[in-house]
């Protein structure tokens, strides 16, 4: 059996960065990947890079076939450096197989028909997460109907695509695809989209979508998917049949724990599969650590990215950051305009019983928004009245998603909002309507 300073299972933004910065260390490290598909992680090859590489591609008017011919070079350039990264270390082992647990600290890893052990000193479990998959009838077993992982692989462009899910990843696509000229329709049961947001931006965003095509099923119960004598995939709902070329399910992700063995062990798991961890993310095994989206924490590749950094110091002897040092995660979801949002907003800190106020800016007001001709959006922000701290933002508009950076960052380190009132931003761009914003 051989015996490593460092296993990482999942070749993820946390483990593949933590298996790096060990290695310049001189320690041993081992990665373990499944596929070889996914040297990088899901961010790189099947998650936030590809997506967006294939938005902007669009948005600069390329075709169906340039766009995943644009996915793919980018995927495939960073799908190398990622393997080289680890590969040509003197230090470290990548092994492209399958593994799963056989007891606390022992591996047993498959690939092409060979088996063998793996031990480590300390294990960091970095699978990541997988598509849900709803109990519809029909779903799994219809032709043409994909996750989104697989909508990346398409070779034929769909005139008419069906989502089921408005969340975050179907909106996405959703907005994608309708840039392309696809017929969108999105299924949701709730009555409206970003349900978690305010209902001024919910309605804001339908009617955005809306105007470049896409339809929507709202409040709508989806009872079965089939396929009919024209080869054409239906969903049947409450409210009537609708035929697709191409059906998407977009229903979240889930810790991809099924098959690790950790039955075979005393690592702790959630009823929904995740990790149990705790404030360093280690489980309830002594030096196994899980990072990423495979500890049931917000999934985002940052988020992996700052368990890196927690897990890291800890192994150095420094137990001064851990997850208690996250107070704000930004997030935003790259629909046209894209949404971004941090912290509290209205409804929230009035449940809360904060001393609040909160002040909103349309981006119709704003100079660069007229210069860009794209006038659509809001700006929103809530203060403590008494501290004068920013509690939350809601941005939505260009440059969201930048945007919502400078805000946290105010956040993270106690700047009264008044601080941007007088804050001097170069023009004309949409950071300087911070001004404004919170100008109350």
């Amino acid at each position: 059996m051989k015996e490593y300073d460092l296993l990482v299972i999942g070749f993820g933004k946390g483990g593949k960065t933590l298996a790096s910065k060990m290695a310049t260390q001189g320690k041993f490290v081992a990665m373990i990947e499944q596929d070889a598909k996914m040297y990088g992680g899901t961010c790189i090859n099947i998650g936030c890079i590809p997506t967006k590489t294939m938005l902007h591609s669009v948005e600069t008017g390329h075709d169906f076939n340039d766009v995943m011919s644009e996915k793919d070079a980018v995927t495939s350039r960073l799908r190398q450096k990622n393997y080289a990264m680890l590969a040509n270390a003197p230090t470290a082992d990548v092994y492209t197989a399958k593994a799963h647990f056989v007891s606390d600290k022992v591996i047993e890893i498959n690939s092409n028909g060979e088996t063998r052990q793996l031990t480590g000193k300390v294990i960091v479990i970095n699978t990541g997460a997988v598509s849900n998959v709803l109990p519809i009838p029909g779903l799994l077993e219809s032709k043409n109907v994909f996750d989104s992982t697989q909508m990346q692989t398409l070779t034929v462009q769909p005139k008419t695509l069906g989502i089921i899910g408005g969340g975050n990843i179907g909106l996405e696509f959703a907005n994608l695809y309708s840039q392309l000229g696809t017929k969108v329709t999105i299924f949701d049961p709730q009555n409206r989209i970003f349900s978690r947001e305010e209902e001024i931006i919910s309605q804001m965003a339908q009617e955005y979508m809306e105007e470049a095509g896409v339809s929507f099923e709202l409040s709508s119960t989806i009872t079965k998917v089939k396929n009919n004598d024209n080869d054409k995939t239906v969903i049947v709902t409450d409210k009537g049949e609708f035929e697709f070329d191409v059906v998407m399910y977009a229903t979240g992700r889930k810790p991809n724990t099924a098959d690790l063995g950790l039955e075979n062990t005393a690592i702790e798991v959630s009823e929904r599969g995740a990790i149990i961890v705790d404030d360093y993310r280690q489980t309830t095994v002594t030096d196994v650590f899980a990072v990423g989206d495979v500890n049931g924490g917000p999934q985002f590749t940052y988020i992996s990215l700052d368990d890196f950094r927690i897990v890291f110091d800890y192994l150095n002897g420094d137990k001064n950051y851990s997850l208690l040092n996250r107070p704000n995660v930004p997030n935003t979801t790259f629909t046209n305009p894209p949404l971004a949002h941090v912290g509290l907003d209205e409804k929230m800190a009035k449940e809360k019983g904060l001393p609040y106020k909160a002040n909103s800016l349309l981006v119709a007001q704003m100079p660069r928004a007229h210069i860009n001709s794209d006038l659509r959006g809001l700006f929103k922000v809530v203060v403590h009245k008494e501290t004068k701290e920013i509690l939350g933002a809601t941005i939505f508009g260009a440059e969201a998603h930048e945007i919502i950076n400078l805000i946290t960052m105010a956040m993270d380190n106690h700047i009264p909002y008044t601080y941007f009132q007088k804050q001097i931003f170069t023009h004309p761009t949409m950071a300087e309507n911070l001004n404004d914003l919170f100008n109350f």
